[in-house]
């Protein structure tokens, strides 16, 4: 779609089709403030980038959790005014975790239109090693659609599969301990509580752990990063 030194590419036409919604709810959402306005190339032509994908992937995922149109004004009000297309990717991977059930089975198209772009044969395997599609047919792929989009934008980073693979075994390994420590902080400050008030506590606290963990490991991760390029932004 763009580069780091690129403008947005898309026209509206081609942004709806991306998104797998239609032309008149891209600009239905425009009108609402849910997106933000197109840059104007020539011919005074509205052109539409990689931010304004993946708001209309957040937005999908919002309402597939039962929010609100008024709702969805308000989280989206909520996010930084700079907030980037990886951000917001981020952001919806953290609403797809509240939800007990991430996976979904689709045909190739909607696999592609949830990725934002095709996918060849190369892709879907070193996805599937990723354990985010796995085929179940000839044309039917289970998918983790809360991590889809992050992984497909891992795969255009100069990495190989392999570093991949173990970053992601470091990343399950630690978050795995995370889960297991929090969970048993938890249970004993829930001990007292019946059974049915503990599933309404941990539904209630799922997304805020989730948004707090996220939080730490951004501020720790660019703290590495800063260290290792020698204090330069």
């Amino acid at each position: 779609m763009r580069t780091d030194t690129q403008g947005p590419t898309l026209t509206v036409d081609e942004l709806a089709a991306r998104a797998g919604v239609t032309v008149r709810t891209v600009r239905f959402y425009s009108t609402r403030g849910l997106l933000p306005p197109p840059e104007i190339g020539p011919r005074r032509v509205g052109r539409y980038g990689p931010e304004h994908l993946a708001r209309l992937a957040l937005i999908e995922e919002l309402q597939r959790q039962g929010m609100t149109l008024a709702g969805i004004e308000r989280h989206l009000r909520g996010l930084p005014d700079d907030v980037t297309a990886h951000d917001l990717a981020l952001e919806r991977a953290v609403v797809a975790s509240w939800a007990p059930e991430n996976a979904e089975t689709l045909d190739r198209a909607g696999l592609e239109r949830l990725a934002g772009r095709p996918l060849d044969d190369q892709d879907l395997e070193r996805l599937a090693q990723l354990d985010v599609v796995d085929r179940q047919g000839e044309d039917a792929f289970r998918v983790d659609t809360g991590l889809l989009r992050l992984c497909v934008e891992v795969l255009d980073m100069p990495f190989a599969q392999e570093t991949l693979l173990e970053a992601r075994a470091v990343l399950t390994e630690h978050s795995r301990s995370a889960a297991q420590a929090l969970s048993g902080l938890l249970r004993e400050a829930s001990a007292e509580q019946d059974a049915e008030s503990v599933r309404s506590l941990s539904a209630h606290m799922q997304p805020l752990v989730v948004q707090a963990l996220l939080t730490a490991f951004q501020r720790s991760l660019r703290q590495e990063l800063l260290s290792w390029l020698g204090g330069r932004p």
